[in-house]
């Protein structure tokens, strides 16, 4: 068998594998990534996943540090981002809003964006109070029924769009917890609509606090989200609820900037 079927586009699986790779690599941030961990996290054998790791070295997509041996982002992938950045990417008009958002509410604040089923953080800016939370940063993916971006993009998706991503991730919870099952996902992203913002309180860290408010196209599409992390006790119900205003309050300065510039 060659993997693909009736009604199939010659090729598509391996396209898709590729592509898996290429997000993983980018994902690993400046140190690299090993090839038994691509492996491992793309679900291939470590032969088909060198096979195809040599192929996109090939054309200049990945490279490989000739010391350590780990797979790292190619010089292809910088000049295709600038071509595509003139239209996808928001950060220069977005930048000084993630910044006021990290200085008014002391947080760090992150801009992320919707890629597929996934949402990949673009900006962070650190906030001024000492104590901070580590797990979102720049390149960094996570499904969008995990962080509280991605909650709120999928939180104002149709229910159409939320059903399918369900079917698509039917054992979401088997990776990122019982917390992360449908129902409980479900009930999660009705709070999310009926308060205007998603929480994760230290689901996927303990002891770190999320909130994540979307950002809109023009057509009224959450296409990216904005969101502060850092540690629980900063996000008690005294403040909470201020920090949620001022989140939305950005979000939707962010939403009336797209809307103009496009």
């Amino acid at each position: 068998m060659d993997g693909t079927s009736k009604g199939t586009v010659p090729g598509a699986q391996a396209v898709a594998r590729a592509a898996h790779l290429l997000r993983l690599v980018t994902s690993a941030g400046e140190e690299g990534v090993t090839v038994a961990d691509l492996a491992r996290r793309a679900d291939l054998t470590r032969p088909t996943t060198h096979r195809l790791l040599t192929a996109l070295r090939h054309e200049g997509l990945v490279d490989q540090d000739d010391r350590t041996g780990r797979w790292m982002p190619g010089p292809e992938l910088y000049l295709m981002g600038t071509v595509a950045a003139s239209r996808y990417d928001i950060t220069a008009i977005a930048r000084d809003i993630v910044r006021s958002l990290a200085v008014r509410t002391e947080e760090s604040a992150f801009l992320s964006v919707r890629r597929g089923d996934e949402t990949v953080c673009l900006l962070r800016e650190e906030g001024s109070f000492p104590i901070r939370s580590f797990v979102l940063s720049e390149g960094v993916r996570f499904p969008l029924g995990v962080a509280s971006a991605g909650l709120a993009i999928l939180a104002f998706l149709p229910p159409h769009d939320v059903d399918a991503y369900f079917d698509r991730h039917p054992d979401i919870s088997g990776e990122w917890g019982a917390a992360h099952s449908e129902q409980r996902l479900r009930r999660r992203l009705r709070e999310t609509q009926e308060r205007g913002y998603a929480v994760n309180p230290g689901l996927i860290v303990e002891g770190s606090y999320g909130i994540g408010a979307a950002v809109f196209t023009r057509e009224g599409h959450p296409q990216w989200a904005l969101s502060l992390t850092g540690v629980e006790f900063r996000y008690g119900p005294d403040r909470l609820p201020e920090l949620g205003r001022t989140l939305l309050a950005h979000a939707h300065q962010l939403t009336t900037r797209i809307a103009a510039s496009r």
